[in-house]
């Protein structure tokens, strides 16, 4: 722990003599960019393949049935399906499942509890994941 504690202290110092200093609180404008090429680029792939494949048109009505209301709410499904989003590194599906977990009800609070479900079990790797899903909640929680 030490150890750690000394890179932390010595990467705060660089900053700090670099005049680098980074606001937890302010999203990189190259995320705002990715996410609504994100957004973009969804809705054209919806209407391409909506129009030419019947296997999507399939797994749309296989995605509306799945987070229809039912034992569990649609907010809870959002939920799972934004901690399985960060635990396997899919943007599109953070973007998406936080944007309808958000028009479902769910609290930031409840968002960060389920990207904090993936991190624990996925790991190291999903603590870095889950850095984009925070851009994506800042996204739509600070534009309205």
């Amino acid at each position: 722990m030490r150890q750690r504690e000394k890179a932390i202290s010595t990467i705060n110092t660089q900053k700090k003599s670099n005049n680098i200093y980074i606001n937890a609180n302010k999203m990189e404008n190259l995320d705002k960019e990715k996410i609504e090429r994100i957004v973009i680029t969804r809705k054209q792939a919806n209407v391409y393949f909506s129009k030419k494949s019947n296997v999507f048109r399939s797994f749309c009505v296989m995605e509306n049935e799945t987070y229809r209301a039912g034992s569990l709410s649609v907010k809870q499904k959002r939920l799972i399906a934004i901690g399985i989003a960060v635990a396997i590194n899919c943007e599109s599906c953070m973007e998406w499942s936080i944007k309808q977990a958000l028009d479902n009800g769910a609290s930031e609070e409840e968002i960060i509890e389920a990207i904090e479900i993936a991190i624990e079990m996925r790991g190291g790797p999903a603590t870095t994941y889950a850095r984009f899903a925070m851009n994506v909640i800042e996204y739509y929680t600070q534009s309205k």
